[in-house]
C-alpha cells in the first residue's frame, strides 16, 4: 500500500508518489497536477472541491471557500449552504479529493501520507493540518516542512559537493525561507524565518486597491460578486507581468467597464509593502545561520508566487545572485514529499538520504524576573532553528514560602515579554509548602518536540519525584480519537458533485462566472452559447456532447481572451466561420 505526498497549499494542491526510483506527480480527473484549495456548494447541496468550485468564487461567492489555510489551527468557521465548517473540515475536503486522485491513478486504497506544511506554523496549525488529514481517512506519517521538502527535491540526484543554499518557498499566503547545508547524503536545515500571512494573494489585494484608486471607484459600494472578478483580474494581471513588462485588466463595475494599465514600474510601486516585508524574515534567517550572502551558493525559488520577477530581481539585488528555478516552483514542494514518502518506506534510491530539520520558533516557560510585581519574562526552553528532535530540561523555583501550585505557562514566540508570545497551553503543578521562608522548591521542565512540531511538556517535582505530563494541542480544535471518527463519518456524508461530470460542469460554472463578469450584448451572447450547450448535455450522447463542449470552450475563450468591446465582433466571426463550414 503506497504512501503519498502532499503539498496542502493556500492557492493550489498536489499529490504525489515514489514509484520506480522516482517521483511522479499524480493528476486529478482533469488530467491536471494543480488541484486549486478552493471548496463550494451547489444548489443541490453538493459539494464541489477544486477549478470547479473556483470558478464559482465569483459567481456565487457567498457558497465558496478560498485561502482558508491561512486560518488553520484557528476558532473562524465558514457558512457553506447551512453548514458551518472550520478550516481543517475544508482542508479535509481537498486532501480527501487528493486521496481519491491518487486511488484511481494507483488502483488501490491509499490510507498513508506525508503532508507539508509552512515552515513558520505553530502548533496549533501543525495539529489542525494533522487532523485534516484524519477527517479525509489519512493517517499522516509526517509533517514535513515546506522549504526542507523543496530542499531535498531540488538536491536529490545532483552532484555530492558540499553546497549551501537559500529556499525561498513564497505561496499565495505563506512565506517560508530556509537556509540549507547539503553534503553526502545529508540535508541539514541551518535556519528557518517565515510568515504566515503574506503571500501572493497580498499582491493581488494591493493591485485590486490601486485599480479602485484609479478609476475612483468606493470600495464600499461593490457588490461580493464584482470584488470577486476584480480579485481574479488582479490575479491574472500580476500573472501577465511575469513574463510582460506591461498588462491591462477589465472589470465590469456597476454595468460600466472600467480599465487599468500596469506595468513593472507600476507592480513594484504597489508592491513595496511586500517587499518590505519579505525583507525582515530573510535577514533574521542570514543573522541565525551566521552566513553571509558569499557564502550561500544557490537561492532557490519555490511557490507559485516565487515566479514573479520583482520577487526574483529584489533577492537579486540583495544578494548579487540570481535566483534558480530548475523545478516548476509549483511542483517542487510535492516532488519533495513524495521523496519523503519513499523516505519513510525505505525504497532502495532514497534510504540513504538523511533530512534533518529544526524547530522553527523559540519555546519556554513565563517567569518572574527580579520584581514580582513586574512584568512576567518568557524563559526559553528550546531555542528556535535547534535541530529536531529535540529534548531540553530546565529547572525552575517557586516564588514564595507558602505557593500551593506551579503554573507552568508554554510560550511559543522570541519577545521577551512573555504576554507578547503565543500562549500554547498551561499545566498546574502541586508543590510541598516549604518549611522555612527562604526554602523555595524547585521543578524540572522538560520539552521535548519531535519531527512532526509536536510538542511533549514534561514538569517533574524535584523534592516529591511527582511526574505531569501534556502533549500540547490547542483545546479549542483538538479532537479525541473518537470525536474525529465522528466528524470525519459527518463529512463523508457530504454528497461531493460527481467526478466523472467534473469536465463538463466545469464548463458551465465558467459560463457562469463569465456571465456575471459582463453585461449587455456579451451576456447574451453567453446565455446563447450555455443553453445550447445544456441542449447537448440533456441529449446524453457521448459525441455529441463532445462536439458541443469543443464549440463552448472556443467560444468561452473568446469572451475571457478578447478587450470586451471587440467580443461581439470575434464572436460573430466565430458563428460565420462555422456556419460557412456547415454549408
Amino acid at each position: 500500500m503506497a504512501t503519498v505526498g502532499i503539498d496542502l497549499g493556500t492557492t493550489n494542491s498536489l499529490v504525489s508518489v515514489w514509484q520506480d526510483d522516482k517521483c511522479t506527480l499524480i493528476p486529478n480527473n482533469l488530467g491536471e497536477y494543480l488541484t486549486p484549495s478552493v471548496v463550494g456548494i451547489d444548489e443541490n447541496g453538493e459539494m464541489l472541491v477544486g477549478r470547479t468550485a473556483k470558478e464559482r468564487l465569483i459567481s456565487h461567492p457567498e457558497n465558496t471557500v478560498a485561502s482558508f489555510k491561512r486560518f488553520m489551527g484557528t476558532e473562524k468557521t465558514f457558512m457553506l449552504g447551512n453548514r458551518r465548517f472550520t478550516a481543517a473540515d475544508l482542508s479535509s475536503m481537498v486532501l480527501r479529493q487528493l486521496k481519491e486522485d491518487a486511488e484511481k491513478y494507483l488502483g488501490e486504497p491509499v490510507e498513508e501520507a506525508v503532508i507539508s506544511v509552512p515552515a513558520y506554523f505553530n502548533d496549533f496549525q501543525r495539529n489542525a493540518t494533522k487532523m485534516a488529514g484524519e477527517l479525509a481517512g489519512l493517517t499522516v506519517e509526517r509533517l514535513v516542512n515546506e522549504p526542507s521538502a523543496a530542499a531535498l527535491a531540488y538536491r536529490f540526484g545532483k552532484t555530492k559537493e558540499d553546497q549551501t543554499f537559500l529556499v525561498f518557498d513564497f505561496g499565495g499566503g505563506t512565506l517560508d525561507i530556509s537556509i540549507v547545508d547539503a553534503f553526502d547524503s545529508v540535508i541539514e536545515i541551518v535556519a528557518v524565518a517565515g510568515d504566515n500571512h503574506l503571500g501572493g494573494d497580498d499582491v493581488n489585494r494591493a493591485i485590486a486597491e490601486k485599480f479602485l484608486s484609479v478609476n475612483r471607484i468606493d470600495e464600499g459600494k461593490i457588490t461580493n460578486e464584482e470584488r470577486a472578478s476584480l480579485i481574479r483580474e488582479s490575479e491574472k494581471l500580476k500573472r501577465t507581468l511575469t513574463d510582460a513588462t506591461e498588462g491591462e485588466m477589465e472589470v465590469v463595475i456597476g454595468g460600466q467597464i472600467y480599465q487599468m494599465k500596469l506595468d513593472a514600474k507600476g507592480l513594484l510601486e504597489v508592491s513595496a509593502k511586500l517587499l518590505e516585508g519579505i525583507g525582515i524574515p530573510l535577514k533574521r534567517a542570514m543573522n541565525d545561520s551566521g552566513y553571509g550572502w558569499e557564502d550561500i551558493d544557490e537561492i532557490i525559488m519555490i511557490g507559485g508566487s516565487g515566479k514573479m520577477k520583482i520577487v526574483q530581481n529584489y533577492l537579486q539585488f540583495l544578494s548579487g545572485k540570481r535566483p534558480r528555478c530548475e523545478i516548476d516552483p509549483d511542483v517542487a514542494v510535492a516532488v519533495g514529499a513524495g521523496m519523503y514518502a519513499g523516505i519513510k518506506e525505505r525504497q532502495q534510491a532514497v534510504r540513504d538520504v538523511l533530512l534533518t530539520d529544526i524547530c522553527p520558533f523559540t519555546l519556554g516557560t513565563e517567569i518572574i524576573h527580579g520584581d514580582p510585581k513586574g512584568p512576567a519574562i518568557m524563559s526559553p526552553i528550546i531555542e528556535r532553528n535547534s535541530v529536531l528532535p529535540i529534548s531540553r530540561v530546565e529547572r525552575y523555583w517557586t516564588v514564595h514560602q507558602f505557593q500551593e501550585y506551579c503554573d507552568i505557562t508554554i510560550l511559543q514566540g522570541e519577545h521577551r515579554y512573555a504576554d507578547q508570545n503565543l500562549e500554547l497551553g498551561r499545566i498546574r503543578v502541586p508543590v510541598p509548602l516549604a518549611r522555612r521562608e527562604d526554602q523555595r522548591e524547585a521543578v524540572d521542565v522538560r520539552f521535548t518536540y519531535d519531527i512532526n512540531g509536536i510538542l511533549e511538556v514534561d514538569v517533574t517535582v524535584v523534592s516529591t519525584k511527582e511526574h505531569f505530563s501534556k502533549v500540547i494541542v490547542n483545546k479549542d480544535i483538538h479532537l479525541t480519537p473518537e470525536q474525529i471518527e465522528e466528524r470525519r463519518k459527518e463529512l463523508q456524508k457530504i454528497k461531493i458533485h460527481p467526478r466523472e461530470q467534473e469536465k463538463n460542469r466545469l464548463l458551465l460554472e465558467r459560463g457562469d462566472r463569465l456571465y456575471e463578469e459582463n453585461t449587455g450584448e456579451i451576456r447574451k451572447y453567453l446565455d446563447k452559447i450555455l443553453a445550447d450547450f445544456s441542449v447537448a448535455l440533456n441529449a446524453q450522447d457521448l459525441r455529441t456532447i463532445e462536439k458541443a463542449y469543443t464549440r463552448t470552450s472556443e467560444l468561452l475563450d473568446i469572451v475571457e481572451n478578447t478587450p470586451k468591446r471587440s467580443v461581439p465582433v470575434k464572436i460573430e466571426a466565430y458563428l460565420y466561420d462555422e456556419w460557412r463550414r456547415q454549408q
